[in-house]
């Protein structure tokens, strides 16, 4: 039941069906949907831990260094990482704090996975912006415990008051818009739908997510009523030159980034 800490070829020291077992146990308050990416360069263990959350309602992709997590990071953005330390080339710990000291990532939650257990290299790991320390062997229960917190944790943090993403700047306490210094007049629709997507950037959102986050579950309108809210809120965007911060992903949704 547990995911050895030397570093095999031959993966896990135990079978996948007993693992799987296990962490079927911890079903209560799981967050089914949520996206995690696994950086860990044991392909056994990746392989394992992906298939584990994915039986709980995760979507889960795993990459075997820092810098292919970067390139699925920018694609889209996850909402957990499981960070192993000892990584090929870039460390797992170099890479967390580039996601710290990055606005477009820092808010993502981090776990940190190694068989480093000295409380030194602990403190290093959380002063580095882990959200979480795990130490192989551990459990595939536990470490499925211990995603679920963080993500109930990450789902209770308030989006910040002020927002400011290139020449936007979003006042949500005063609910107030700004576009290069320029006051905005939004419909409350719109003004729902900028701040979601600026408090969530670099990740592409659904439709159906748009609606359901910013019109509500228990709304009743059509996909397409998403697309004649993005037009004009690209409209009002458009002489600050802010509307090419809302991008089109095709066959996915929308995302407000800053990079082309």
């Amino acid at each position: 039941m547990f995911l050895d800490a030397r570093r095999r070829r031959g993966g896990a020291s135990s079978g996948p069906r007993s693992l799987i077992s296990a962490v079927e146990s911890v079903t209560e308050s799981m967050s089914p949907s949520a996206t995690i990416l696994v950086v860990e360069d044991e392909e056994a263990i990746s392989t394992l831990i992906c298939r584990s959350l994915q039986r709980l309602g995760y979507r889960c992709s795993a990459v075997a260094t820092a810098g292919a997590a970067d390139t699925s990071i920018a694609i889209e953005q996850p909402d957990l990482i499981l960070l192993d330390w000892m990584l090929p080339g870039r460390s797992g710990f170099e890479f967390a704090r580039q996601l710290k000291l990055s606005s477009a990532t820092r808010a993502i939650p981090l776990i940190m996975i190694t068989a480093r257990a000295d409380e030194a290299d602990k403190i290093r790991g959380l002063d580095a912006g882990a959200d979480d320390y795990i130490t192989k062997p551990f459990s595939v229960a536990e470490l499925a415990s211990r995603v679920n917190a963080v993500l109930r944790r990450a789902a209770q943090r308030a989006p910040s008051d002020l927002i400011e993403i290139e020449a936007l700047h979003i006042d949500a306490a005063a609910h107030r818009v700004e576009a290069a210094g320029v006051p905005l007049s939004l419909s409350p629709t719109e003004y729902k739908l900028l701040l979601y997507l600026a408090a969530h950037p670099e990740r592409v959102h659904s439709r159906s997510t748009l609606l359901d986050k910013v019109w509500g579950y228990d709304a009743y309108v059509d996909e397409r009523t998403v697309d004649v809210h993005i037009r004009r809120l690209r409209r009002a965007l458009t002489p600050s030159g802010c509307d090419r911060l809302i991008q089109t992903v095709r066959g996915a949704g929308y995302r407000l980034s800053t990079r082309d």
